[in-house]
């Protein structure tokens, strides 16, 4: 089976290197033609379509080190897929062994402190599932199926943005492998260079398995919605979102954006692959204020 180095050599990893490394792993390694590669290999964004060698499906932190290793001992290209959601289709390479965090979707939460621990597999959904049940929320981002650690590593923001700040404002600490397959901490108190450049600098500092989040009470309903224009109406709804955003208090979040429309239910029919402007709206505090 051919994988590609980090210098862009081919090189040969036979049968009695993978069967090693499955010998390291809790979790499964695919290849291809193995029952679940395709589905391992596959990312959000349809348009990408590269083949990594093999697939490392890890389940714990411990599997991602070994896989590190592996890379290190036979210098083998490494991409690392979480949520699988990055538009640019970072998350595989051709050649590549491809580390999928995605089965590592564990969420801790403790209401006492508001902190939520998050495995680097998990949604934007799975957190927000988890910290509700308690009446608490961190700063998401917009779509449930995205994940948590490229959104939270790229900045992130979402509806909670114009209250809490950014994604990584919220970031307590992380668990990072480093390139040298070593566990390290980082936070404001350990490794403080490398958690800042965590904080929004990109994936590229290591390979965070886990991130612990502040949590705020925001209870279990909020006001929330969408309006959709066509698009020939967009000058006028664009000065109508500056004039909304500038005046609104720190609990209304509105986002503005373009784009086609989808084929959602809320949304008229002869509307549906249209060019429409949309306002989402969100407010996370008091409901009876946000009503009015």
């Amino acid at each position: 089976m051919d994988a590609r180095t980090l210098d862009g050599r081919e090189i040969e990893l036979d049968q009695q290197m993978v069967g090693g490394l499955r010998m390291r792993l809790r979790g499964p390694v695919l290849l291809p033609g193995d029952a679940g590669f395709e589905e391992a290999r596959t990312l959000w964004n349809g348009m990408i379509e590269r083949r990594p060698a093999l697939v490392a499906r890890c389940i714990g932190t411990a599997d991602v080190i070994e896989a590190v290793r592996f890379a290190r001992e036979h210098e083998l290209l490494l991409c690392i897929k979480a949520g699988g959601h990055n538009i640019a289709g970072l998350a595989a390479a051709d050649g590549a062994l491809m580390i999928d965090l995605s089965p590592m979707r564990g969420v801790w939460v403790e209401p006492g402190r508001k902190i939520a621990h998050a495995q680097a597999g998990c949604l934007l959904g799975d957190l927000d599932r988890e910290t509700q049940l308690h009446g608490l929320a961190t700063v998401l981002g917009f779509i449930s199926l995205t994940g948590c650690a490229g959104l939270t590593l790229g900045g992130g923001f979402g509806y909670l943005t114009r209250r809490f700040g950014w994604t990584c404002d919220n970031v307590l600490g992380m668990d990072v492998v480093t390139a040298e397959a070593k566990l390290v901490r980082a936070s404001r108190d350990e490794n403080a260079d490398l958690f800042w450049g965590l904080r929004g600098g990109g994936g590229n500092f290591g390979l965070v398995t886990g991130i612990d989040y502040a949590l705020h009470p925001v209870g279990q309903e909020i006001v929330g919605g969408a309006v959709a224009w066509p698009a020939s109406a967009a000058e006028d709804v664009l000065e109508l979102y500056r004039s909304l955003a500038e005046a609104a208090p720190r609990e209304l979040t509105l986002v503005a954006l373009m784009r086609p429309a989808p084929p959602a239910p809320w949304l008229p029919p002869e509307m549906h692959g249209k060019p429409i402007v949309i306002i989402l709206a969100c407010h996370s505090g008091d409901p009876a204020e946000g009503e009015r």
